[in-house]
Parts: C-alpha cells; sequence; structure tokens
C-alpha cells in the first residue's frame, strides 16, 4: 500500500479494459486493473456462445467509438483476441484472481481492499457488470436437480431434452446451438419475441419453422419438481413436462452488496445512483462503468465510450 495509483479500475470486461487503455494513452500514469477472474472479459468468456457475432452497433443503435480503441464487428473469439492484444502492453499493470471486497475513502484517497492485498488510489472506476450474477427464477429449485440446472452452456450434453427459458439475444443463441444435438425447446411468458436482434430473430424463426426448436410463447413456468431422475416442468396453463436439463437465459442482476461496500448509494430499483453525463457516483473519483450502468444491459462500444469520457473527467478536475 506503499504506492498510490492515479486510477485503479476494478473489472476486466469491455468497460474496465477501455477504461485502463484510454488512461495511459491521455496520459495518467499509474493504472491498475483488478479482475476476480483469471482472465479478462469472463462474461464474454462465460456467456457468449462459441462464434457469437459482436457487433459494435448493439440492437439497431448506431454507436460511435469516441475514444482510442479501435473496436470492430466481429465474434467471440476475435473480441478476446483484441483485447488480448491491448491488455499485452507492458505499461498496463493488471492483477486477476483477485476479488475486491470493500472500497473506502479517507483523506480524499480511496482504499481498495482484496484478497490479494490492498491498494490506494485516487480515482477508482467499478466496472463489473451484471452477468456475474445471473437472474434466477423466483420459485424454488430442489436440490437434487440444481446439478441440471443451468444459467449458461456449461455441461450441456448431447441427446437431451433442454428447455431454454428467456426471450433475449441469448436464450435464442442457447436454443439454436444446442438444437445441433439435442431437442430443445425455448419457453418465453411473452406471445412474441421482441428483444432479440434483427438477425437472431431470423435465425429462430427459420429453426422454429425447420422444427429444430421448438417454441413454447405466452407461457410461464411456475414451478420445477425431480421426477423419476428428471426435472418436470410445470407450466402455467396446468401442463407438465418432463426434461433432461433446464437453462435460463433471463438476464443479471445489480450486485447491490457490493456496491454498497464500495460507498454507492442506490436508488428505490437497486440501481447505482451516478452523474449519467460523468459517470461519477455521489463520491467524488469514485465512477461506474459498462454493463452496470445500464438497467437493462448495454454494448461493449458503449462500455469503450464509458471509459473514455470517464479518463477525460479524471483529467479535467486534475487541471
Amino acid at each position: 500500500m506503499n504506492d498510490i495509483y492515479d486510477l485503479v479500475v476494478i473489472g476486466g470486461g469491455p468497460g474496465g479494459i477501455g477504461a485502463v487503455v484510454e488512461a495511459k494513452i491521455l496520459g495518467l500514469e499509474k493504472v491498475l486493473l483488478i479482475e476476480k477472474s483469471d482472465n479478462h472479459s469472463n462474461t464474454i468468456r462465460k456467456f457468449y456462445k462459441n462464434n457469437k457475432r459482436v457487433d459494435k452497433d448493439w440492437q439497431g443503435q448506431t454507436v460511435e467509438l469516441e475514444g482510442n480503441v479501435e473496436f470492430v464487428d466481429g465474434t467471440k473469439e476475435s473480441t478476446l483476441d483484441y483485447f488480448d492484444k491491448l491488455l499485452d502492453d507492458e505499461t498496463i499493470d493488471s492483477q486477476f484472481n483477485c476479488e475486491v471486497t470493500k472500497v473506502e475513502k479517507r483523506d480524499n484517497i480511496f482504499y481498495i481492499y482484496s484478497n490479494c492485498g490492498d491498494f490506494r488510489a485516487k480515482n477508482v472506476i467499478i466496472s463489473i457488470g451484471r452477468m456475474g450474477k445471473p437472474n434466477k427464477p423466483k420459485y424454488r429449485i430442489p436440490p437434487s436437480i440444481r446439478s441440471r440446472v443451468n444459467y449458461n452452456l456449461d455441461k450441456c450434453g448431447n441427446g437431451e431434452d433442454i428447455i431454454v427459458v428467456g426471450g433475449g439475444d441469448s436464450a435464442v443463441e442457447y436454443a439454436c446451438e444446442l438444437s445441433a444435438t439435442n431437442n430443445v425447446r425455448l419457453c418465453y411468458r411473452r406471445d412474441k419475441l421482441t428483444r432479440p436482434n434483427p438477425t437472431n430473430r431470423k435465425m429462430i424463426g427459420e429453426y422454429a419453422e425447420r422444427g429444430k426448436v421448438r417454441l413454447k410463447l405466452g407461457m410461464d413456468i411456475e414451478s420445477l419438481e425431480s421426477q423419476h431422475g428428471k426435472i418436470k416442468v410445470n407450466f402455467s396453463n396446468g401442463e407438465s413436462k418432463l426434461y433432461d436439463r433446464v437453462i435460463y437465459a433471463i438476464g443479471g442482476t445489480t450486485p447491490k452488496e457490493f456496491l454498497k461496500s464500495c460507498g454507492i448509494s442506490l436508488d428505490k430499483k437497486g440501481e447505482p445512483i451516478f452523474n449519467p453525463n460523468t459517470y461519477e457516483t455521489e463520491t467524488k473519483g469514485l465512477y461506474i462503468a459498462g454493463d452496470i450502468a445500464f438497467s437493462s444491459g448495454g454494448s461493449i462500444a458503449i462500455a469503450l465510450n464509458h471509459g473514455y469520457r470517464i479518463v477525460n473527467h479524471i483529467l479535467k478536475n486534475r487541471q
């Protein structure tokens, strides 16, 4: 704790990567990136399917990049390769497998406490995303079937009867990918799939038309039970069906307790309070970036712009 960093960034996703890269380019000398997993971009690695398209523009919204990171359309793999290249710069200091437990400000200095040591900084950006804490259903999941309830594609086998629950891009992509080797049904509580991007809406329509993915729309799930070694899914219309596996793709939630431990105030909905122009919280010098700054998720390009704007605000305050 002898050194005082100009900036410590908590979270190695696009927002965090963009922030440390911009900080180095724009002139902040002592910068540290802290990530709790063993590599950067953990959400992309864990929740994006292989060869998933990764577009600069998100859900039809054109995003103009404002900073120095030249992000372009690609795939999961090309995006990870590009971020690898950015972070391989010797001037960027990073700590992986390092989980921050608390941030507090004393005498205009932030103290960052973690399982790999403690750090001090003049400014802190929290860019931890939401998918580290995926949404779970409100009903109980019996312990005997929890090993067969997923929130991503981990541990999925071949030849399984699978129900994917959700109505967004991830749910559609999971269902279509799994259909190559499994019997798949996609369940969504609304009558239409309006949330996926146009490409995925077209894809799920084609898969459904060919019978590769069966759709169960306008239907909610009321409960899960264990029966004969399978998962009994009870639907809101009174129907029940047995499946080998259930996959929930219903988004992520704000990590409220962690934000509170960092001194960030939350509104009535549990969302962080911050200046929408500067991304600075009520604590001067403490910022948020990336998905955590969106109530409904955001894009990689927008997260990169967050980093650029925040670093410029830090530099402006130093003048």
